[in-house]
């Protein structure tokens, strides 16, 4: 529970119980602004954003997407301040905390979204994003995504809207630009990834009667490769950093995902899973908010079988990222 007290944001919630005039009009104003902001945002599918050179860790900006959802939660909180002073949160982590420049794919799982208690009009909706995206075709479809292209020094940001519009070719060539860094693809990150969708595609082939309707899947590493101290070599004092070569920041492909050891122990927090040469890739099942199993809460429909529309769309996204590992050499 967060109390807002004198220390909350005046930003975030109004200041008492009543609107002033000048207040409202401010309100207005600013509303009419962030319309006007999310319709340019929705307009611009593909974003770019240039960072700054000369940095070792480059300053990252705000995503755009992001802070638009962020911006739409924080109004509707502001809304209904005069009301209320107290909110319930759930805490979640961060996952990207530990990257220097986090690349994330956020990928909408299962051929069906919407959940059991949905109204006529929000099954119908969500049935039909599904049909007309690769939803349908492949369980599976691109929701967001963010990655770093290092020889432009520029964030990509694809939203959404976009991800909709994508065909079985677009959806593959969007996961391509996701591993490809803008000088090559980073194949090294390709087999940990692969292992962990196996692992999770087990795990819910045993799962009976659990649905993970309109869920995502998230995908996320680094997009400044990480740079191991090496002795004294080509001219370099001790301990100093060189430049490294595409080889060098391949690492080796047997770094695993999902903070693991390839061993199977989990690896302390903020360390490299496989050690300092390995990549650091996180895998991630999210948004369960139309999850539902036998027994679960008062849901009164109960599945029989596995979730076979995730399984379908994981057996596919499996299938996509090893042919993008098997052609990496080309």
């Amino acid at each position: 529970m967060l109390k807002w007290g004198k220390k909350k944001p005046p930003t975030l919630l109004t200041e008492s119980d009543h609107y002033t005039t000048d207040r409202t009009r401010q309100l207005r104003k600013e509303d009419k602004i962030k319309s006007h902001n999310r319709e340019d945002i929705q307009k611009a599918e593909v974003l770019y954003c240039s960072l700054e050179k000369g940095k070792v860790v480059p300053q990252i900006k705000h995503n755009p997407w992001s802070l638009q959802c962020h911006q739409q939660q924080l109004q509707r909180m502001k809304e209904n301040a005069k009301h209320r002073n107290q909110y319930k949160f759930i805490l979640l982590e961060n996952l990207t905390w530990r990257y220097k420049v986090p690349c994330v794919l956020d990928l909408k799982m299962g051929t069906r979204q919407h959940g059991d208690d949905a109204s006529e009009e929000k099954k119908a909706n969500q049935i039909r994003k599904c049909q007309q995206s690769t939803s349908a075709s492949i369980g599976v479809r691109l929701c967001g995504m963010q990655v770093y292209q290092s020889d432009s020094r520029q964030l990509i940001f694809m939203n959404k809207y976009h991800g909709r519009k994508l065909t079985l070719a677009g959806f593959k060539e969007a996961l391509f630009q996701f591993f490809h860094n803008g000088r090559r693809l980073r194949r090294e990150l390709l087999s940990p990834v692969l292992r962990r969708l196996r692992e999770m595609k087990a795990a819910l082939e045993a799962c009976e009667s659990y649905r993970f309707y309109s869920s995502s899947l998230l995908i996320i590493y680094d997009g400044e490769p990480p740079r191991a101290r090496r002795p004294c070599h080509r001219g370099g004092e001790e301990g100093e950093e060189d430049e490294p070569s595409d080889e060098e920041e391949e690492g080796e492909e047997g770094g695993s995902a999902f903070g693991y050891h390839s061993g199977g122990a989990a690896a302390p927090s903020g360390r490299n899973p496989g050690g300092e040469g390995s990549p650091m890739v996180d895998v991630r099942m999210i948004d369960f908010a139309h999850t539902t199993c036998r027994h679960y809460g008062e849901d009164s429909v109960v599945h029989e079988g596995q979730d076979s529309g995730y399984i379908f769309g994981l057996q596919n996204l499996i299938t996509i990222i090893s042919e993008l590992e098997d052609h990496s050499a080309d």
